[in-house]
């Protein structure tokens, strides 16, 4: 993985600090033209990674990347999914069943919706999670995609509910469908760390909140450190800067001297700040521990 990803929270109205400061951001990302001149500006500056959830968006995203190949020829995506607010919306529209029905791939469409409603009639969770993996992906055909996130709410949802096997699924499917790693996000690393293990799955990419004051670390920072300065996964830090709680310099210093972090992903709106984050990421990241 590349040491620096870009997320993409700031262009869908998402921070965990201020309702003002998201509305302000959907505001300013109405257009799709204003997102790709960001994530032109994160290219230029060398990052190369777009971590993104599957917004209905992204998919008009990933035709720009598909007609400018050329431009972008080592342009890679880790998709994030299933991205849970559509689903839950479109639920509360439609019903389960129709929901469901909406969002199947659209080969085999009847065959896929039998199997679908079948496997939800069962309560067979894990059939619906790969049909909608399946019906996700369907966004980022013809562009590379070598790490596949499974989403926190979905991720942590699983291991309240004890549905331990579901995450093993998750892993196989990406695996073998998509030839890629599978990826998972949390907001409880112990936890999923400590199943994961019992599950079998070695040296598992997970994505976690990490910053210097726990903000939204379920189990505290302690338990956090610990694990990554001795537990055999592949860290990827997201929320460094708690949402613009923590001043850049001192966030990302806190995150690169913790051992064996392989990637820091970030959002940013600006050329300007784009840049300050990413320099910033790789001379600490040089700096003695």
């Amino acid at each position: 993985m590349d040491r620096v990803l870009f997320g993409d929270n700031q262009f869908f109205g998402v921070n965990h600090m201020s309702e003002e400061k998201a509305r302000a951001q959907a505001m300013r990302f109405q257009d799709n033209a204003a997102i790709i001149k960001v994530l032109d500006a994160a290219y230029q500056e060398g990052i190369r990674t777009f971590m993104c959830t599957t917004h209905d968006r992204v998919a008009e995203i990933c035709d720009h990347f598909r007609t400018h190949r050329d431009k972008y020829p080592d342009y890679t995506f880790y998709p994030c999914m299933p991205y849970a607010h559509k689903y839950a919306n479109a639920v509360t529209e439609y019903g389960m069943i129709e929901a469901l029905r909406r969002f199947l791939p659209d080969e085999n469409s009847l065959g896929a919706m039998l199997k679908g409603g079948m496997a939800l009639a069962n309560k067979d969770i894990d059939k619906i999670l790969q049909l909608l993996v399946d019906a996700e992906m369907k966004m980022f055909r013809g562009l590379p995609t070598p790490v596949i996130f499974i989403q926190n709410v979905i991720t942590d949802l699983l291991l309240g509910l004890n549905l331990k096997p579901v995450l093993r699924m998750f892993h196989d499917h990406v695996r073998k469908a998509y030839g890629a790693e599978p990826g998972f996000i949390t907001m409880n690393l112990p936890k999923l760390l400590d199943v994961l293990d019992e599950l079998g799955i070695e040296n598992p990419i997970v994505c976690a909140n990490i910053n210097k004051i726990g903000f939204r670390m379920c189990g505290g920072i302690a338990a956090y450190e610990d694990a990554i300065a001795k537990r055999r996964f592949r860290p990827v830090a997201m929320s460094v800067l708690a949402s613009g709680a923590i001043a850049p310099k001192e966030a990302i210093d806190y995150v690169c001297r913790q051992p064996r972090i392989e990637s820091i992903v970030f959002g940013a709106s600006s050329q300007a700040n784009i840049r300050h984050t990413k320099q910033l990421i790789d001379e600490l990241s040089l700096a003695p521990q």
